[in-house]
């Protein structure tokens, strides 16, 4: 018997997967608030599902799983993101414990979100739940600041997540999204901060970084974002991204907005097109570039994720093709 010959590995295709808290989201319309509101429109949002929607509309596979209540709720969330493209096949549902709910108004220009999330389903999951292949078969896992604030089994898992992403050469991109409205201050700092050490991307904003390092100098926070071996992405500035890859700090312009509709969402559209990029095969400084863009999309749209671009649209505006109305 003639011995077969091994056949060369086929190259991954580039696949991103993330997990966290979807819930059920509850909007004030017309500026009002809630207490003065007739009636909520009800859609979702999360920080993990909004960009995993925003990875699927640029041309990235992507998979989303947590944990929801077997509820209506539940129900529509998991039906929207599958809708979306995103693969939800690790996704559970909880029939003892409900999906989480959040209620947001907008006055005068400012959001003020409201959790009702406090024994949610996804707030008892546990690191036995995850599914290791699933995870190690993935080009990038992304993972917030959000998910381990809920419970301490959920910080395990996303530590537990980690482990098996970097045992398996999986890259991991980390948003520590700090929620101050979940968790302490200093809970939060020693929590975000040893995430932040094990990432090979972390993409905070200055703000939050000037709490977690405790200093309001910004030559101070980035002389410890040097210490780390992550490529650090200092978002969230209206004129300027910072980039700080093996020492070298590079400044990449935003996008210009035209009139900012909701600014809710936009760090994980950037999350969202920076990973696209990467995972497109574009350098670390243009995958910023594309975050840029598609985070100064979504804030001139209402929604946490409906104004997520596709790639035909992105590039569009990376071309700078001209529109034809009609």
């Amino acid at each position: 018997m003639i011995p077969q010959q091994e056949q060369p590995k086929q190259p991954r295709e580039p696949y991103a997967i993330t997990f966290g808290e979807s819930m059920g989201l509850l909007i004030a319309p017309s500026a009002k608030g809630i207490e003065y509101a007739h009636g909520l429109e009800l859609s979702f949002g999360g920080a993990e599902t909004n960009v995993a929607i925003g990875l699927a509309r640029l041309g990235i596979r992507a998979g989303w799983f947590g944990k929801l209540g077997n509820d209506p709720i539940g129900r529509s969330i998991i039906t929207r993101v599958r809708g979306e493209g995103v693969d939800v096949s690790r996704a559970a549902q909880d029939g003892e414990r409900p999906t989480g709910l959040m209620l947001r108004e907008q006055i005068s220009g400012r959001a003020s979100v409201y959790y009702y999330r406090k024994l949610s389903a996804m707030s008892a999951m546990q690191p036995s739940e995850l599914d290791e292949a699933y995870v190690a078969g993935a080009s990038m896992l992304h993972v917030t600041g959000i998910t381990p604030a809920l419970s301490a089994s959920c910080k395990e898992t996303v530590f537990e997540a980690v482990r098996i992403a970097r045992r398996n050469g999986v890259k991991v991109c980390f948003d520590p999204n700090l929620r101050l409205k979940l968790w302490s201050l200093e809970d939060a700092r020693e929590t975000l901060l040893a995430l932040a050490e094990q990432a090979d991307y972390f993409l905070p904003g200055m703000d939050e970084l000037m709490l977690l390092y405790e200093t309001e100098d910004a030559e101070q926070v980035m002389d410890r974002l040097r210490q780390l071996d992550a490529a650090s992405v200092v978002k969230g500035s209206r004129t300027e991204t910072l980039l700080l890859e093996k020492g070298q700090l590079t400044r990449i312009p935003c996008f210009p907005v035209e009139r900012v509709t909701d600014a809710v969402g936009a760090g994980d559209g950037f999350c969202a097109g920076f990973i696209a990029g990467l995972l497109k095969g574009h350098s670390t400084a243009e995958a910023v570039r594309l975050g840029n863009l598609v985070g100064s999309l979504v804030v001139q749209a209402e929604g946490d994720w409906e104004g997520l671009p596709t790639w035909s649209q992105a590039e569009s505006v990376l071309l700078d093709k001209r529109h034809v109305e009609r």
